[in-house]
């Protein structure tokens, strides 16, 4: 498989890691009470007017080729499963001590007690729902093409 491809893979990963599995999540969170939204929204996102839901799909996107370069020594030294999720915390910590105090929120945007377990569960299904997503494309990408 060329660089390029599994560049293109990790982009896709991560994108419907974010729209298949962490819309599940918050789906689920909303339901249960927990989120006080649902997790897609078309809302425009200056200064595009990019819907909110493909915004964050994008950025996603872009942690899944991050994940695609790092991915050969992340997972020959913690796993396929447990790689992923050192990555969804790493973009977590990204997050919180680079993004958000860029947007103005300070650092970790306050880290409001009860948003912090919410906040992990993301993470870890961003994380993990990548990594599989990742290997399971990558798995396919090597099948032999029948003739």
């Amino acid at each position: 498989m060329t660089a390029t491809s599994r560049l293109a893979l990790g982009f896709a990963a991560g994108f419907l890691s974010h729209v298949i599995f962490q819309g599940a999540l918050g789906t689920a969170l909303h339901a249960a009470g927990v989120n006080p939204s649902l997790p897609w929204s078309l809302a425009p996102v200056p200064p595009l007017g990019v819907p909110h839901t493909l915004n964050l799909g994008f950025w996603d996107g872009l942690w899944g080729i991050a994940y695609a370069l790092l991915e050969p020594r992340l997972t020959a030294r913690t796993g396929r499963l447990p790689g992923g999720l050192v990555f969804g915390a790493a973009a977590l910590l990204v997050d919180w001590f680079v993004v958000l105090p860029l947007k103005g929120f300070g650092v970790g945007g306050g880290f409001h007690p009860a948003a912090l377990p919410v906040e992990f569960a993301y993470a870890a299904t961003f994380g993990a729902s990548m990594a599989l997503l990742y290997h399971a494309g990558l798995r396919l990408a090597e099948r032999p093409v029948p003739r």
